[in-house]
């Protein structure tokens, strides 16, 4: 499929070098009752890193994206987003704040067209209010304008021409996760996070997600939290890994370190033979 060529006004230059994102969590614990979910994780991200989260199941991973996307609320620690420390802060609070993400099970409207769902996305940036909208003040068809026109340069970048008028609920699964990235991009969020954007996926799907995801972090400096099970394309594509086991972080490093890490190992196998890749 052909390489992107253009640069989307979100990814331009001028508002690369604002799109801070320095998150810090320190001493996190979650618990549902006596159920220790999540256990003093410490975890920092820097702009434009993108960073993957791993772990056998139930290891907390998701768990831990909730919390850092405010759908949790922690039990004791903190979150810090760009100074400002996010535990206390209600969930669209949030994304105003530059937090963006995609669900391990997709959160999309299936009745609605690939294009509207991606312009509910645009709410946090509407300037007018419900007065100048219902009369359609030049200012708001103005800023329309400009909204749609972000949303057609990711609907570019994304590959989903084809798709931008057809209801989500009859696209395949493969294409739905690829709409539901353009919703999170739609918010032009400093920090994406990503619950398993490969699941559920065919190889090709996959492949056209990883370039996404690389020219995202690559060429456009998104800053990126990932969890994800592929081994391979976590391994290929990370910058560090954390991983996760029973609540605790486990290990934290490169790729390369987190593949021959007894312990990791041990998690995922039970033996202390390299992951196959």
């Amino acid at each position: 499929m052909r390489a992107y060529r253009g640069q989307p006004r979100i990814f331009a230059l001028e508002k690369m070098q604002s799109r801070r994102a320095e998150l810090e969590v320190k001493d996190l614990c979650l618990n549902f009752g006596g159920i220790k979910a999540i256990s003093n994780v410490d975890l920092d991200v820097h702009t434009g890193e993108l960073v993957a989260v791993i772990g056998p199941n139930g290891a907390g991973k998701t768990s831990l994206l909730n919390c850092i996307t405010g759908f949790y609320k922690p039990s004791s620690g903190s979150i810090i987003f760009n100074g400002t420390d996010l535990t206390t802060l209600p969930t669209h609070e949030l994304t105003r704040l530059g937090i963006g993400r995609t669900f391990q099970n997709i959160e999309l409207f299936p009745g609605m067209s690939v294009l509207d769902n991606m312009l509910l996305a645009r709410h946090i940036h509407c300037r007018y209010n419900f007065g100048l909208a219902s009369v359609f003040w030049p200012s708001v068809k103005k800023e329309e304008m400009r909204h749609r026109e972000i949303l057609e340069e990711i609907i570019d970048f994304l590959e989903i021409q084809h798709v931008r008028k057809e209801l989500v609920g009859s696209l395949p699964y493969g294409m739905r996760k690829r709409v539901e990235l353009g919703r999170a991009l739609a918010l032009e969020p400093n920090l994406l996070v990503l619950d398993e954007p490969f699941a559920g996926m065919t190889l090709e799907e996959k492949e056209d997600m990883v370039r996404f995801l690389l020219e995202l972090n690559h060429a456009w400096g998104q800053t990126m939290i990932l969890v994800e099970h592929d081994m391979s394309i976590i391994m290929s594509i990370s910058q560090r890994i954390m991983v996760l086991n029973f609540g605790e972080k486990l290990a934290v490093g490169l790729p390369e370190y987190i593949q021959g890490h007894p312990d990791v190992i041990k998690a995922y196998l039970g033996e202390t033979t390299d992951l196959e890749l």
